[in-house]
């Protein structure tokens, strides 16, 4: 069984940052994709950036630029560091782990950008 705890939400101002992170345990496989998506209230769900564990990571366009994603092999954990946050960043995050075929999710956290 895989689990996943983020953390690091809150509420910032507009410009501001924030750095989510989100910590792996159970059996983890080395090739795996980390990474994180959203949601904002009544819009789906969609994907932030992930990191898979041997290649480049990827992005959403409307995050390139102010986002990174990085992982810590050896802890199991996937960071997602935040600048530049516009009111339209604000969604809850979700971490996420696919491997073996699978999608774990983690429980979600709050992001709100608002002056």
């Amino acid at each position: 069984q895989v689990q996943l705890v983020e953390s690091g939400g809150g509420l910032v101002q507009p410009g501001g940052s924030l750095r989510l992170s989100c910590a792996a345990s159970g059996t983890i496989f080395s090739l795996n994709i980390m990474g994180w998506y959203r949601q904002a209230p009544g819009k789906q769900r969609e994907l932030v950036a992930n990191a898979p564990s041997r290649t480049r990571s990827n992005y959403a366009d409307s995050v390139k630029g102010r986002f990174t994603i990085s992982r810590d092999n050896a802890k199991n954990t996937v960071y997602l560091q935040m600048n530049s946050l516009t009111p339209e960043d604000t969604a809850v995050y979700y971490c996420t782990l696919v491997q073996g075929g699978r999608t774990y999710w983690g429980q979600g956290t709050q992001v709100t950008v608002s002056s």
